[in-house]
């Protein structure tokens, strides 16, 4: 992260419309902003999680990265840089204490922090646990920062050394945070547009299905609509096959009836 100095300077550049080269701060999020632009690429949630925890390990430096999802009140840890974080995570879920539980469900700015975990009395179950399995500090952030909370989940960042994160920018940390948020939420938005679509799809489908069997037994049989419809869904329940599949295989069997 930038310095004073080097935000003086950059401000300065700025001024003398020396655009040439971004300076140290421009380029940080310039390359932050590209990293998590993933809508438009039409990347996946899981894709997006991979990228985040890839991209937060090089921005924050930290030894593991890893992302807690908060879903229908649960906790779980989708995605990280190495497995050991997964099974520090689940040590937090279990007891319900930790960095990663308290930015999520916590007002504020959703941070926590610790630098020395085996000796932090704020988390006893929890630190201790971290600590033996060779994590000994950490700097979690909820997304998105500002909400009231419970958020969607954080952002965890363990060192395997005591004081490891004592010198990263904790506003990079946040502002790396909005931005993970914002990307996921785009991604959640895409998939259910998808899933929207899909599911029409097959709607569509199967009302013209239904309705070719349909045709084929008010022809074959001398029924109205509402009565090969009726004929449908009782034969449907008597064989246990969902109506679309019965009416699929009426219409492709046509011709033997």
């Amino acid at each position: 992260m930038a310095d004073a100095q080097e935000w003086r300077e950059e401000r300065k550049r700025f001024v003398n419309d020396d655009h040439e080269a971004l300076g140290p701060l421009a380029e940080e999020f310039v390359s932050l902003s590209e990293a998590l632009s993933v809508v438009e690429e039409g990347l996946g949630v899981g894709e997006v999680l991979e990228r985040i925890v890839r991209s937060a390990r090089a921005v924050v430096g930290a030894d593991v990265v890893s992302v807690t999802w908060r879903q229908d009140g649960e906790f779980t840890t989708p995605v990280e840089t190495d497995p050991v974080a997964s099974k520090a995570d689940a040590v937090q879920y279990e007891h319900g204490e930790g960095p990663c539980v308290e930015a999520t469900m916590q007002g504020g700015l959703g941070f926590a922090a610790s630098s020395d975990l085996r000796n932090d009395s704020r988390w006893p179950k929890f630190g201790p646990a971290a600590a033996d399995l060779g994590l000994h500090s950490v700097l979690a952030t909820g997304m998105f920062p500002r909400d009231a909370g419970p958020r969607m989940g954080a952002l965890n960042y363990y060192s395997r050394t005591p004081g490891g994160l004592d010198d990263a920018d904790r506003d990079v940390a946040l502002v790396f945070a909005t931005h993970a948020a914002v990307a996921l939420r785009g991604a959640q938005v895409l998939e259910a547009a998808e899933l929207r679509a899909t599911q029409l799809g097959e709607a569509v489908r199967s009302r013209d299905v239904i309705g070719q069997a349909k045709g084929i037994l008010m022809e074959r049989r001398g029924l109205t609509a509402d009565e090969a419809f009726d004929t449908l869904r009782r034969t449907s329940q008597d064989l246990n096959v969902k109506l679309r599949d019965l009416a699929q295989t009426l219409a492709d069997r046509r011709s033997e009836l």
